[in-house]
């Protein structure tokens, strides 16, 4: 069918079958495209709801295309190509507020952090990636460190030493096909305190299907 959306909010090609079965991958893909325009302000809370239930139920390439046909190419996820990642980003605190990077911040190539209870949350949710791996050298005390992954967000914690510390890794459901699009690797010692490594929490629609929350982030 000439001129049918994809998924990913573009135009597909005209070898392509809206009546293809849709997967995982394919549904996170177009939740993450609401979950954009619903951030650029192009659809309500209400309208989100809705179409994020449809996304997380549908069978169909078609069924997925029909969420995303009215929205403009530029929702349907950032450029990252023209994104320039820091090199190296540097947390020093000490008995102070929490340190929280949420929504779409630019992931560097490499995080330090030098922090004593204070806690620290990394959300990689509607994160910008723009390679493949982030090191974390961590020199923390206290508190909790926080990962919350997606799809394709993979965090190795095997270079951490631990002092009267524990790690508590907590894993979505995951698609085989899913490709890996960031591996973060923690190095370095955590001492007292907790690292928990989760998926987002579940939204209001999602509580209603059931479904893992890991399908309404995409990659």
């Amino acid at each position: 069918m000439s001129g049918e959306i994809s998924p990913t909010g573009k135009s597909a090609g005209p070898g392509s079958s809206p009546a293809l079965r849709a997967s995982h991958a394919d549904r996170d893909r177009v939740v993450e495209v609401l979950r954009v325009a619903a951030g650029d302000g192009l659809l309500t809370g209400d309208e989100l709801d809705e179409r994020l239930e449809v996304a997380l139920s549908a069978r169909t390439l078609s069924e997925l295309a029909a969420l995303t046909a009215d929205l403009p190419p530029a929702s349907a996820g950032a450029d990252t190509a023209a994104v320039e990642a820091k090199d190296v980003v540097r947390f020093e605190q000490v008995h102070s507020g929490a340190i929280e990077r949420t929504g779409r911040w630019v992931v560097p190539r490499k995080l330090e952090l030098a922090v004593m209870y204070c806690a620290v949350t990394l959300d990689f949710t509607d994160a910008v990636i723009t390679h493949d791996t982030l090191r974390i050298d961590v020199g923390m005390t206290g508190k909790t460190l926080t990962l919350i992954t997606r799809p394709g967000v993979v965090v190795d914690t095997d270079g951490l030493h631990l002092v009267h510390s524990k790690v508590k890794h907590l894993q979505a459901p995951a698609d085989p096909g899913t490709p890996v699009t960031l591996r973060v690797e923690l190095v370095g010692q955590k001492a007292h305190g907790r690292v928990v490594v989760r998926p987002p929490r579940r939204t209001f629609g999602q509580w209603l299907l059931r479904r893992p929350a890991s399908l309404a982030t995409g990659a």
